[in-house]
């Protein structure tokens, strides 16, 4: 079986100091072409109920880091 990302979120320093997020998501539309069998209906479970959750998590991560990063 071969690894393949689904979901993934990080909180990195940029090149000028800045505290930023990033998430990646493999499209929907994508998971049949990666995955077969019984992981297809699982990783898109994956995908359905963590996108929004990770997208909500950038967006509260993203307006406090906005505003520390203007604040030094």
């Amino acid at each position: 079986m071969k690894e393949g990302n689904i979901l993934s979120f990080r909180v990195f320093i940029d090149s000028k100091g800045f505290l930023m997020t990033e998430y990646t998501v493999l499209p929907e539309d994508k998971v049949s072409s990666v995955f077969n069998g019984n992981d297809i209906p699982v990783v898109k479970k994956v995908v359905t109920e963590g996108l929004p959750k990770l997208q909500g998590l950038h967006r509260i991560l993203e307006e406090e880091l906005s505003a520390l990063n203007h604040i030094f």
